[in-house]
């Protein structure tokens, strides 16, 4: 039986090792991954799926924000990464995954600005993401532009510096 636990309830290895399998060791090299840095995930909006006690599949949101050129600050939700178990890739489970995390953010009004880098025609087709607003936004390494990808009503069409969302103490 298929279920969707939150990502905090997993194993920690057992989500690195999925990881690893998914997209390789060098996956750390990726631009993505630097806008994760020194920032945990989003737990209301990070899933594990579970079938018959084995992990075939994870996603985790994560905190970032674009600080515009002129100054101001927006904060982002970064989604991904989508990983599933290589056996069970093609056969939806990547589907459902975002479709937890996409619902869980309406339901706790955390959709408003979304991005991810991923194909566009696959995350356009299914959940509206689009690079119309993603022209000026730098990142801290190489991106294909037209795989920067946002949606939601208060995605900024600004230029600035994509990078983690790092919560300042008082």
């Amino acid at each position: 039986m298929l279920e969707f636990v939150p990502i905090a309830t997993v194993d920690p290895a057992a989500v690195e090792a999925l990881l690893d399998r998914a997209f390789g060791r060098d996956r750390h090299s990726k631009t993505a991954y630097r806008l994760r840095e020194g920032v945990a995930p989003v737990a209301e909006l990070s899933f594990a799926a579970i079938e018959n006690g084995a992990l075939i599949g994870t996603i985790q949101c994560w905190p970032v924000q674009i600080i515009g050129d002129y100054g101001a600050t927006h904060a982002l939700v970064l989604v991904g990464p989508v990983a599933v178990e290589p056996s069970r890739q093609g056969g939806g489970l990547g589907k459902e995954l975002m479709h937890q995390a996409l619902d869980a953010a309406v339901e706790l009004d955390l959709d408003s600005a979304m991005m991810l880098v991923g194909d566009p025609d696959y995350y356009s087709r299914f959940w509206g993401f689009s690079a119309d607003a993603t022209g000026g936004w730098r990142l801290p390494g190489p991106v294909e532009r037209h795989r920067l990808l946002a949606r939601g009503r208060d995605v900024p069409a600004i230029a600035g510096t994509v990078g983690p969302r790092v919560a300042v103490a008082a």
